[in-house]
């Protein structure tokens, strides 16, 4: 059993493809109101953690403990990395934030009034009948942002989504993740290489490297022996944008 602050708690957790071990020992507990940071090099395991925590991958062993609404999937929030578009569907900006609901428990007499609330939320209020093809680059990783929190999620999973946007639209992106987290309490799980980012907005961190997890405090963990040995590089969270 789990406090009722505890959100996803991970002891001994084994993670892999086949016979392939990626993580393993994994220890993990992330609780309400926190915003967590995945950040190492690439191919150590940060996706494949977030596929645990989404349901589509099982542990190989050990321990993995999600609240009942979020192993359900009710309570659940995702942001890919890009939004993939059809270029023969017209849809609009409303129309995409609503597939949100699909497999929601959300009372359609509530939908209209969840769906308002989260567009605002992301800025996009005076967009919703606009086309999802003709916004910015910012703009519809806001939208993917809208179409996660018609849920209500109480737990957030954004994964890599600044790639490929200028700096302004990457910034103004950001600010919007982080006052959901600041003013609505919302738990976030960011999935990025961005060690700045990690040192501004991070309570806590979860650092990948050699198939194991390092977990704990942002600021004990953001240190630049830590990051090294990490890594493998001398890091300076000061001056790092993109590490390796």
């Amino acid at each position: 059993m789990s406090d009722s602050e505890t959100l996803v708690r991970a002891r001994g957790l084994e993670l892999g493809y086949g016979e392939q071990s990626v993580l393993r020992a994994v220890d993990l507990e992330v609780r309400r109101g926190e915003m967590w940071f995945f950040i190492g090099p690439n191919g150590t395991g940060k996706t494949t953690l977030l596929r645990a925590l989404l349901g589509s991958l099982e542990p190989v062993a050990g321990e993995l403990w999600l609240d009942p609404q979020l192993a359900g999937r009710e309570r659940q929030g995702y942001v890919p990395q890009t939004l993939e578009l059809n270029p023969t569907l017209p849809t609009t900006v409303r129309e995409f934030a609503s597939l949100g609901f699909v497999g929601s428990q959300v009372p359609r007499r509530e939908r209209a009034a969840a769906l308002r609330s989260a567009l605002l939320n992301v800025g996009l209020g005076e967009k919703e009948r606009a086309s999802l093809r003709a916004l910015s680059g910012g703009q519809r990783q806001r939208a993917l942002v809208a179409r996660a929190l018609v849920r209500r999620p109480s737990l957030l999973m954004v994964d890599e989504p600044t790639e490929g946007l200028d700096v302004a639209a990457a910034d103004a992106f950001r600010n919007t993740v982080s006052e959901l987290n600041r003013r609505d309490g919302l738990t976030l799980i960011f999935v990025t290489h961005n060690l700045l980012l990690a040192s501004r907005l991070a309570t806590h961190v979860a650092l990948f490297y050699d198939g194991r997890v390092r977990t704990g405090r942002a600021e004990d963990l953001l240190q630049h022996d830590v990051l090294e040995r990490a890594f493998g590089i001398s890091v300076d969270v000061t001056t790092a944008r993109e590490a390796l």
